[in-house]
Order: structure tokens, then sequence, then C-alpha cells
């Protein structure tokens, strides 16, 4: 069985604390992706996800111009490398998330995504597994 560190995507795109909401926005948009890590250097602080900016931003009229450390999730769950991608789907099922930020130790390493558990063929009954139990509830952390 493969592990995230065949599957993840290891260059990823990252704001830093002093970042703003709109500088994320613009990240998404250009990256084509739903979440962006916020690290201090190579340190997960945490996540901002397009949910976060509408929930947590537009919707408590906050301005572009906020920190996206005031929106980011903080207290991630995570996953090494070397976990299986068995125990990542199920992991993100359970967990009701569609994003894995990859980690050794605190250090982010890479991102896994439900549509990187799909792409690869070996994987397709674990992600539609988890795709199914994340789509019947909503309740999205990242």
């Amino acid at each position: 069985m493969k592990n995230l560190r065949e599957i993840m995507t290891d260059e990823v795109e990252v704001c830093n604390p002093e970042d703003n909401v709109y500088e994320a926005a613009v990240k998404m948009k250009n990256n084509d992706c739903g979440a962006i890590p916020i690290c201090e250097g190579d340190q997960l602080l945490g996540i901002i996800t397009d949910r976060d900016i509408v929930v947590r931003g537009v919707a408590e009229k906050k301005p572009n111009s906020t920190q996206v450390t005031d929106l980011m999730t903080e207290n991630l769950l995570t996953a090494g490398a070397d976990m299986s991608v068995g125990e990542a789907a199920k992991m993100m099922a359970e967990k009701q998330i569609r994003r894995l930020p990859v980690v050794d130790g605190s250090r982010l390493i890479g991102m896994v995504s439900l549509g990187d558990l799909a792409t690869h063929t070996s994987t397709e009954s674990e992600a539609g597994y988890a795709l199914s139990e994340i789509s019947e509830h909503h309740h999205y952390h990242h």
C-alpha cells in the first residue's frame, strides 16, 4: 500500500503570519486551491481555507487587511509522510476533513487532499469512502 510521501504535493504555497486575508485569497485563486497553510519559516502554525475567509471574515465584516492568523484554523490534524494512504483516507473521513497537512515534527513537508487520494487508482475505494463520509456531513474543518 502506498504512503503519503508517494502521493503528497510537496511544493505547497504558504502564507506567513503577517500576510492578510486578501493575499491568502489571491494565492488560493492563483493556485486553484481552497486552503493555504500558515507557516513561520517551515513550522506549521495553522491553515486558512476559503470557508474560513467567508465564515470568519466576510460574514463577520472583517476587512481584507485582516491578518490570516486571525481567521486561520489552529490545532490541525496532521499526518506523517509514512502514513499509509488507507489510514489517511480513514482519518480524513472520520474527522471530516478534505485536506491533510503532512509534517515532519511541526515542519510542513507536504499536503494531501481528497483529490490526491482519488487520482491514485489503488486508493479509489479509500478516497470514495472518505469523500462519501465527508459529503454526508456538514462539519468541514480544513
